[in-house]
């Protein structure tokens, strides 16, 4: 009995770990490790939405078309760099990277 017992706690420790390492391979390595908190921050102070909303029209959500420009993480990662210098936000890297995992996230689902 404690042979089995041993087992399966072993075999459930090994799923939950696996499960874990899957897990992180859900986003892209671009993105791994982004701290979302401060891109979800950044994006609702850099009032984002009015830019794409003055941009694209609507409430500006028709600038999120993964099958358009945005087609891969690393693109993705570069416009967030574009709205970055052309509006003089002055993220830094690791902001930039945030930023674009959120919006990853939300709305691109690169994997």
């Amino acid at each position: 009995m404690r042979t089995n017992t041993a087992v399966v706690t072993y075999l459930m420790g090994l799923g939950f770990c696996l499960g874990i390492s899957l897990s992180a391979y859900a986003e892209p390595e671009i993105f791994q490790g982004a701290d979302l908190a401060l891109g979800e921050k950044l994006i609702a102070e850099g009032k984002c939405a009015q830019c794409h909303a003055q941009k694209f029209g609507g409430d500006g959500s028709a600038i999120y078309r993964p099958e358009e420009r945005v087609n891969t993480a690393g693109i993705l990662r570069g416009m967030v760099e574009q709205c970055n210098s052309e509006l003089n936000l002055g993220f830094f890297p690791e902001e930039v990277t945030a930023v674009a995992a959120v919006l990853n996230r939300d709305h691109y689902k690169f994997k």
